[in-house]
């Protein structure tokens, strides 16, 4: 680019012309670079869609399906589903064999362990019984944890995609960083071309054009940090959707528009409403309060019924009916496990009000964060880009026809460059506060 650039800048073009030369080359340079970062699969591209990379949409559907940490948690909660109806089965059945005078001493035989040939076979089955509405108790409080684990699942759902749109907005961000630089190394090489042509009239002095030459050495510095960033960047989203480090992303384009303004006491509102984690923590109190229900039942015994058959050798079969009552005597056990119960109530109830309040602190934070990027935003783009646009022009008039240096005109570059990067940084942020707002709130805005 600045090759073609410095042949724009031949001796005998006039000043305007070098300068107008160099602009364009800079536009032609930024809308080439910014077509495509990464090598695009040729599968991506023959979809309609925009290629993995490109957008916020995408990304997001393919981490819901690879993410690992997403896939326990959600195997998890399929887990607890699981147990909901195990919880109120009945325990299995015991079935019992009894050898009765099996050394078949009182019949004169020999001693043996083969049932029918001993004095007496007994063959007994018992089935447990829990108290009368001890399995209904139970199978509610699994359904409730039950849907307590399916809130968490929407929660590490919200926090796995807000990770991924803050990592999205970095990889953004780097992005166009890496192209205001580009953009800036090109207007930097034809300024080098302007002062040496002045330098060869005898209108610049040498100083001038070494200036140029390490300005534009610097710059190149500075952007080989500037795509070790981007490569950063890349890589820690390849590693949230489960990929290899330097997989393939495509450039991104421009995020969604913000809100101009959001209203605090409605999100605060909305959050408790919506908010996946205090939705799990209000489950979370509906299930301790049904586990200490199920303590207190236990304050009513438990049955058992057993059925036996008795076969005595050379004698008619006879049946056996038992009806067996567990006694509640362990009464300080029981006691200290209804204060458990009470105190697990009391903790769960604590926990959604803590819930409720870090919330709303948190919103707080990141609304405060939001409105003073939106505002840097407005006086960025409204002032200070024109101010250093202006600037730039005027200095570069004033070069033109000698009146200032090739200091200021530099440094009237670096501060629109600067401005630039300011306005970016401003939007990014704008999009991290929202993203967190969004987060925070459980629904986008």
């Amino acid at each position: 680019m600045i090759s073609s650039t410095a042949e724009a800048f031949r001796p005998g073009l006039s000043v305007p012309l070098l300068i107008v030369a160099a602009a364009l080359t800079a536009a032609s340079a930024q809308a080439q670079d910014g077509v495509q970062t990464f090598p695009v699969p040729p599968a991506a591209l023959a979809t309609s869609e925009p290629p993995l990379g490109a957008s916020l949409g995408p990304l997001l559907e393919y981490a819901r399906s690879t993410n690992p940490a997403f896939a326990a948690q959600r195997a998890e909660t399929a887990a607890a589903r699981e147990r909901i109806e195990s919880a109120g089965a009945l325990p299995d059945p015991n079935v019992q064999v009894e050898l009765m005078d099996f050394t078949n001493r009182m019949r004169g035989g020999n001693t043996t362990l083969v049932p029918g040939q001993v004095g007496e076979t007994r063959y007994r089955v018992i089935q447990q019984l829990p108290g009368w509405g001890k399995r209904d108790l139970q199978t509610r409080a699994a359904a409730a944890k039950a849907d307590q684990a399916a809130a968490g699942l929407d929660a590490a759902w919200l926090d796995l995609a807000a990770t991924i749109k803050t990592a999205w907005l970095r990889y953004y961000a780097a992005d166009r960083e890496a192209a205001l630089a580009r953009e800036s190394l090109t207007l930097l090489g034809g300024l080098e071309e302007a002062t040496l042509t002045r330098y060869r009239q005898g209108l610049a002095p040498q100083q001038a054009v070494l200036r140029a030459q390490r300005e534009i050495t610097s710059q190149r510095l500075a952007q080989v940090a500037i795509e070790q960033r981007r490569r950063a960047a890349a890589a820690a989203l390849n590693g949230l959707l489960a990929r290899a480090p330097d997989a393939p992303l495509t450039a991104p384009i421009e995020p969604p528009a913000v809100p101009a303004a959001v209203d605090l006491a409605s999100l605060v509102t909305r959050a408790r409403d919506r908010n996946p984690a205090f939705t799990a923590d209000e489950r979370g109190i509906a299930a301790a309060r049904l586990d200490r229900e199920r303590t207190l039942a236990d304050r009513y015994p438990d049955f058992s019924v057993g059925l036996t058959n008795n076969r005595i050798r050379g004698e008619a079969q006879t049946w056996d009916l038992m009806f067996e009552v567990m006694i509640p005597l362990q009464q300080s056990a029981r006691r200290a496990r209804e204060r458990e119960a009470e105190h697990m109530l009391a903790a769960a109830d604590a926990r959604r009000e803590a819930t409720g309040a870090r919330l709303a602190g948190e919103i707080g934070t990141a609304y405060a964060n939001f409105t003073s990027s939106q505002e840097s935003r407005r006086l960025i783009r409204g002032t200070l880009l024109p101010q250093a646009q202006a600037t730039r022009d005027a200095t570069r008039a004033a070069f033109e026809t000698g009146r200032v240096d090739f200091d200021a005109v530099l440094e009237a570059e670096r501060q629109l460059v600067d401005t630039r990067m300011s306005l970016l940084q401003a939007d990014v942020e704008s999009h991290m506060a929202l993203i967190e707002i969004e987060k925070l709130v459980g629904e986008p805005l």
